[in-house]
């Protein structure tokens, strides 16, 4: 008799067999949640790792323990650079926030379409779509959506149009982490 081969799921696999959404399923593996092998650039679950898993979760199950990691504010940066943009997305994450980075505008805006957002960086001088242009499209889209400037190209006249648009905080660079995450709490509880 031949052993029982072991099955293997993809990521898209797990997304239907547990009926959550992708970030979901991330949120889980990263905090230690769910049982994941990495290999190479993709994730794979041991079905028999993923169906005792499952067993263990008691009431509710699986949608109670997204719904609690939902509870994390979800943050969007924003920046064409892409050192400023993982700065600010890794000091945003170690300060407990569920954070997404977008290189431009369109990208922004394509983001905020998917997924809830809480709050968003925004840089002023972007090519293609600028950060003022964004916040006025991101703002008709979602109104009341708590946006935070981070520029190093700050002028005053930018800086009165991003005020006179009810931006949370302006932030310019180079910028400390206090600075950042003070700004980020300010927005998320106002």
């Amino acid at each position: 008799m031949a052993p029982e081969r072991e099955v293997f799921l993809t990521t898209e696999e797990v997304l239907e067999y547990l009926q959550v959404n992708q970030r979901t399923v991330y949120r889980l593996i990263k905090a230690g949640k769910i049982p994941a092998v990495r290999v190479g650039r993709q994730w794979r679950f041991r079905k028999r790792d993923v169906d005792a898993w499952l067993d263990g979760q008691g009431p509710g199950g699986v949608q109670a323990l997204a719904a609690a990691l939902e509870g994390r504010r979800h943050v969007l940066v924003v920046d064409d650079e892409e050192a400023i943009r993982d700065l600010l997305v890794k000091m945003l994450e170690l300060a407990d926030y569920d954070v997404e980075g977008a290189a431009d505008g369109p990208s922004a805006l394509e983001h905020l379409k998917r997924e809830p957002c809480d709050l968003m960086f925004v840089d002023l001088k972007m090519p293609g779509m600028d950060g003022l242009a964004l916040i006025r499209q991101a703002r008709a889209a979602k109104p009341g959506l708590p946006v935070i400037v981070v520029t190093g190209y700050s002028s005053e006249a930018s800086a009165i149009e991003a005020l006179n648009m009810g931006v949370s905080a302006y932030i310019t660079k180079p910028f400390r982490v206090p600075q950042v995450l003070e700004a980020a709490a300010r927005a998320l509880a106002s």
